[in-house]
């Protein structure tokens, strides 16, 4: 009997030890998870805050359910500001960022705050910016566009949304500069989206719309009268828009990735930020995950912890030098 107690004991003891062990690794896991997405619902901040919501719960990386939390603003500047000055330490909230969000910061319109002021957690996708046509236009690729604009600028009408120095704008003015002419020159009209822009394409108001990859194959996929004349990457795209050519096989070096991601907040703990480093490591590992951010419209961008953080003040150094050679940098 002594025996059997001894035995009783040490596997109480053991399933004690067990649970112990389990409440502590679940004591990893921040308590109240949230997404900030720096604009109104439906916009592509929500779209990455969705798909890490849904990717982090899908691959078990999460165990609680993540609330996504709208605080619009200056292209990611209000939330910024807010996780900087009023929540730096917080765990549990991850904000999203764009490509357009570190252009911004480029330029100091994040206010007194910079690119070292958060920690840069993980780049879960991207898009790319393209150059789309009319179906029936005489441009059947982007050196015949480029000609056109380099022989008589006015005749060239770019279009796109955002206004001058966004993303958008950007794509038209690398543009113009790789055709030789000078970006003041350059007509460019501003829509509020792509919709709207395409709608001008068609109606021949604009002669080429500055657009995004996914966007542009969404618009095919619909049977838009369009055509894409060049992908700024690279490499080609993946998928269906493989048969596109880069900028850079036609002989212009543009190169205009648009990636997804997410940041914490500057004195979040090294033991909080890795949690989140290998949740969106496992995330982006499991199988599912390819499919979820193909729904999205994004293509493949994986780097988290130090890499991005390399990767994002590179980016935004190259950004800040890109915006002062278009005189878009207050001194």
């Amino acid at each position: 009997m002594h025996t059997f107690l001894k035995a009783r004991l040490a596997a109480v003891l053991g399933a004690c030890a067990l649970f112990l062990g389990l409440a502590a690794h679940a004591a990893d896991e921040p308590r109240r998870p949230e997404c900030v997405a720096p604009a109104q619902p439906g916009g592509g901040f929500d779209l990455t805050c969705r798909l890490a919501t849904e990717g982090l719960k899908q691959s078990g990386a999460l165990q609680s359910a993540m609330r996504i939390v709208y605080m619009p603003g200056g292209i990611g500047a209000v939330a910024y500001n807010n996780i900087v000055a009023q929540h730096p330490d917080e765990p549990g909230t991850i904000v999203a960022f764009s490509g357009g969000s570190l252009l911004n910061l480029a330029q100091g319109k994040f206010g007194k705050y910079n690119v070292n002021d958060v920690r840069w957690l993980a780049g879960i996708g991207t898009d790319y910016g393209v150059a789309v046509v009319r179906n029936d236009s005489p441009y059947t690729d982007l050196k015949s566009l480029m000609e056109a604009f380099k022989k008589d600028p006015t005749k060239i009408v770019l279009g796109a949304g955002g206004t001058v120095g966004s993303q958008d704008w950007m794509k038209a003015a690398l543009t113009a500069k790789a055709a030789g002419v000078d970006f003041r020159k350059m007509r460019f009209v501003a829509f509020e989206g792509g919709g709207e822009a395409v709608t001008a394409l068609r109606g021949g108001h604009i002669q080429a719309y500055m657009g995004d990859a996914a966007e542009a194959f969404t618009m095919l996929e619909g049977g838009a009268p369009i055509r894409v004349l060049a992908v700024f990457n690279n490499e080609r795209l993946p998928g269906k828009l493989n048969s596109v050519p880069t900028a850079k096989e036609q002989g212009y070096d543009i190169d205009w990735p648009i990636i997804r991601g997410f940041y914490v907040g500057p004195k979040v703990s090294d033991k909080d930020y890795q949690f989140w480093v290998d949740a969106f490591n496992k995330t982006m590992d499991s199988p599912e995950y390819a499919k979820l951010r193909e729904q999205q419209g994004l293509f493949p961008f994986r780097k988290t912890g130090a890499e991005l953080d390399a990767y994002v003040k590179e980016r935004v150094q190259m950004y800040r030098e890109l915006a002062d050679s278009f005189g878009l940098i207050k001194k």
